[in-house]
């Protein structure tokens, strides 16, 4: 299993590191409105008040409470109400009904936010190595973890805007335009390949353990697949014709009523395309990467263009060893714009179901639930979004949803096959 702390951190180093991805999660939360804290626009999303307390209970539940002396819970009720899916830590609250739980306030939760930040940097401060020891990778753990938030809490409050009559405005930045990148294909060799994550730095548990794998010959797209090109796809009559589909994504269209990616718009079968994003709704950019596809889409538009999605070890033999740069979360316009970025943009889907590595076993404990539990009618994705933290994501990372999730900053890189 791959080493979970991310870097060999002092406990200076870690103390900073805490500060940061902390104070990043409520920097997301600025722009909003009291009401918007409870938006909970379907099952699948959390409201942006249930983020921010739920990231705190991860800090109390594995760290404090377990390893702090004579700790005492900040509030007896909020475990039940801000436990995810650990069912070895307790009953939780039924996750379709987070957007119920007016109560505690917003101010409540930032109170409980501070409250968690003041005892573990205390803690923290007065550890001695072996306590160091013992609970650094848990911190840096849970940091992975409320960086995974931080990209939660903007997809899910994007799909509530969006349903919004009124198309909201989040983010007030510029939004640029993309440039044309033609694309090209890249060969790569047959070879016996290692897979999984070997560095000393962080990876979850599910990118490991490293093993060997064959990966024949193939070629993968220079760049992401657009939105002009998707465009085409559906004036071709992409999403009338069943022979390009799946058959489980075939319903599945039928049964959603999908005929465009999530989000996109237009006011007659006459008129241009808008496309609504964190900034309200833009016009269509014809070279962006196309986005919020779910698996069926991407597998579809793969079909019918002749060309296939390509494997999850496809696509780390292809950027295992690219630097991990592109667009992400700061400094970013929260809406995808560079298709030719290795990483970064849009989660690329990939053909791999998500199943557990050959030698895998989950870690002992309720923190064994992260990923394990999950590897069940799931599939993988990589290289990160425009909403992914920087230095969040690498080669090895493995996102997964189901192939029905559409709200994700999902797109597609195609592969294809090479004759022998």
């Amino acid at each position: 299993m791959s080493d979970p702390l991310a870097r060999p951190a002092t406990l200076a180093a870690l103390a900073a590191r805490y500060c940061d991805v902390r104070a990043l999660t409520e920097l997301l939360c600025k722009p909003l409105e009291p009401e918007d804290y409870q938006l909970q626009s379907m099952p699948d999303c959390s409201p942006p008040k249930w983020h921010l307390a739920h990231t705190a209970w991860f800090f109390e539940t594995f760290v404090l409470a377990p390893h702090r002396p004579k700790y005492r819970p900040y509030h007896p009720q909020y475990g039940y109400l801000y436990n995810s899916y650990y069912d070895a830590v307790g009953d939780r609250w039924p996750r379709p009904a987070r957007g119920l739980l007016s109560r505690p306030t917003v101010a409540d939760v930032h109170a409980y936010r501070t409250a968690i930040d003041e005892q573990l940097l205390e803690f923290l401060s007065s550890a001695d190595d072996a306590v160091f020891a013992a609970v650094a990778p848990i911190i840096e753990l849970g940091l992975n973890h409320e960086q995974q938030h931080q990209e939660l809490l903007l997809t899910d409050l994007k799909h509530a805007l969006g349903m919004n009559p009124l198309q909201p405005v989040y983010a007030t930045s510029a939004l640029s335009t993309a440039s044309a990148v033609s694309a090209e294909w890249q060969h790569f060799s047959p070879e016996l390949r290692w897979v999984g994550h070997a560095s000393n730095g962080f990876a979850f548990d599910n990118e490991g353990p490293r093993h060997r794998l064959f990966v024949d010959q193939f070629e993968l797209s220079s760049r992401l697949v657009t939105n002009a090109e998707y465009l085409r796809f559906i004036e071709d009559g992409g999403y009338d014709r069943p022979e390009a589909w799946l058959s489980d994504g075939w319903a599945t269209k039928r049964q959603g009523g999908w005929s465009a990616p999530l989000y996109w718009r237009r006011e007659t079968p006459q008129a241009t395309w808008d496309v609504f994003t964190l900034h309200g709704p833009m016009p269509l950019d014809p070279s962006a990467p196309v986005c919020h596809l779910s698996f069926y889409e991407a597998d579809a538009y793969a079909r019918w263009a002749g060309m296939r999605l390509p494997t999850e070890a496809e696509w780390e033999t292809a950027m295992v060893d690219r630097p991990v740069g592109g667009q992400f979360l700061e400094g970013g316009p929260l809406h995808p714009v560079q298709a030719d970025a290795a990483f970064g943009g849009v989660w690329v889907w990939t053909a791999s179901p998500y199943t557990a590595y050959p030698g895998y076993r989950p870690a002992t404990g309720a923190l064994g639930e992260y990923n394990g539990k999950f590897m069940c009618n799931q599939m993988v994705l990589r290289g990160g979004s425009c909403v992914t933290p920087v230095g969040h994501v690498r080669a090895t990372y493995r996102n997964f949803f189901p192939p029905d999730a559409r709200w994700q900053f999902s797109g597609i890189r195609l592969a294809r096959d090479v004759p022998v």
